[in-house]
């Protein structure tokens, strides 16, 4: 019975990572769709904890949130299952665009049919937010940490600003820790050190060996792909705030600095991933197959995987960590007292997103309409929003 009902949750996974479109906040959204309404793997408020937790750690919070899921369910053979199963068709997809995209410039294929799917996408993210704030902002310190989270989100750019404002949160509302009700049996926390230790190992690991290829010609795809890893595996471990803001430190990196990619190619890659469900974080694989382009196919799908390999492996590698003491961490007073403050806190991320997404949309009419009616839609019906996706790049394609 229990392997049956792993075998449903990894079913619900790759229709999940099929489906769900609009990065880690709408990915939220059909989380709570799937998981918590349809089949009641975990409740509201265990899932607002993991993401909230995961907004915490660098790296995709959606693909460490339901990682974490599968971990509950089934320890880390399941939660290991449920990466491969969530990443593998966004970074499938991703590398084949990749690999692609010289005969897409050559016959002049324009992809401009997306231009209905970014205020689609704030749409799921209002839906998620509204969601998210019914659900936690029950106090009235709930409801003033959450506006000035959002605020300092809009105001300050630095995605580390996140993290920070997360953690000063829960600080401030650990402080009223004696007002929990007092745990009568704690049980002794024991940490697990090993995949931290593997995570430290895998970082100077490839940092000494990026060093040293570094004088090595680029005649050898090895020493490429090493440098790439190198590469993917700092930015995944030092990136928070989300695949949008990846986006940003991948081509400051890729384009700028290194120029692996021209900005046209980068922008072309952009447009496809806002097409494609699943992690927003596959956008790697995407970058590696180009970089090594020079490789020919071969060269070009180690490229995809060696950038899907760096980039989720530090956050996977965290949340292996810190999920086998979650549990026990969190009904400590001191811990439950502060998830307040970083649930009110990822409620304000939201909240932010949404103002932050819509400074890049053009303001008017047609897209203001289609943003209201996407919200309206996931809060006042059951059409799945995967229809509603189709509808957006049909409307492109015709329009």
């Amino acid at each position: 019975m229990k392997h049956i009902r792993h075998f449903i949750f990894l079913k619900d996974v790759l229709g999940l990572a099929c489906t769900a479109f609009g990065g880690p906040q709408a990915h939220l959204s059909m989380f709570f769709k799937i998981l918590v309404k349809k089949r009641a793997y975990l409740s509201e408020q265990e899932l607002i904890d993991l993401y909230s937790f995961c907004q915490i750690l660098p790296g995709p919070a959606s693909t460490q949130t339901i990682t974490a899921v599968g971990f509950r369910l089934g320890g880390p053979r399941l939660a290991f299952l449920t990466l491969l199963v969530w990443v593998l068709p966004a970074v499938s997809v991703m590398t084949a665009a990749g690999i692609m995209l010289s005969y897409l410039h050559l016959k002049n294929i324009p992809v401009h049919f997306t231009k209905y799917l970014e205020p689609i996408a704030i749409g799921f993210v209002i839906y998620a937010a509204v969601k998210i704030s019914i659900l936690v902002l029950k106090t009235r310190l709930s409801i003033v940490l959450c506006m000035l989270t959002a605020a300092l989100g809009f105001v300050i750019k630095s995605p580390a600003i996140f993290p920070i404002a997360l953690l000063l949160c829960g600080a401030i509302t650990a402080l009223q820790f004696k007002k929990e009700p007092l745990t009568i049996t704690q049980e002794k926390i024991k940490i697990e050190w090993a995949n931290l230790i593997l995570f430290a190992t895998i970082a100077l690991g490839s940092a000494i060996l990026g060093y040293f290829t570094r004088s090595l010609p680029d005649n050898l795809p090895i020493n490429l792909a090493i440098r790439l890893f190198e590469n993917f595996f700092r930015n995944g471990s030092l990136v928070f705030g989300g695949g949008q803001s990846l986006i940003a430190v991948l081509h400051k990196q890729f384009v700028e600095f290194k120029g692996y990619l021209t900005a046209d190619e980068f922008l072309s890659g952009y447009a496809l991933l806002q097409v494609l469900p699943g992690p927003l974080f596959s956008f790697s694989s995407f970058v590696g197959a180009l970089a090594m382009r020079h490789y020919g196919l071969n060269g070009q799908i180690i490229g995809g995987i060696v950038g899907a390999a760096g980039i989720f492996l530090p956050g996977t590698i965290l949340i292996f960590f810190v999920i086998r003491f979650w549990d026990k961490v969190k009904h400590n007073n001191v811990m439950k007292a502060s998830l307040e403050g970083i649930n009110a806190g990822s409620a304000g991320i939201l909240i932010a997103t949404v103002f932050l997404l819509s400074q890049t949309l053009e303001i008017n009419w047609l897209n203001i309409g289609i943003t209201i009616a996407t919200f309206l839609v996931l809060q006042f019906t059951k059409l799945p929003p995967p229809f509603i996706i189709v509808a957006g790049v049909v409307a492109g394609f015709l329009m």
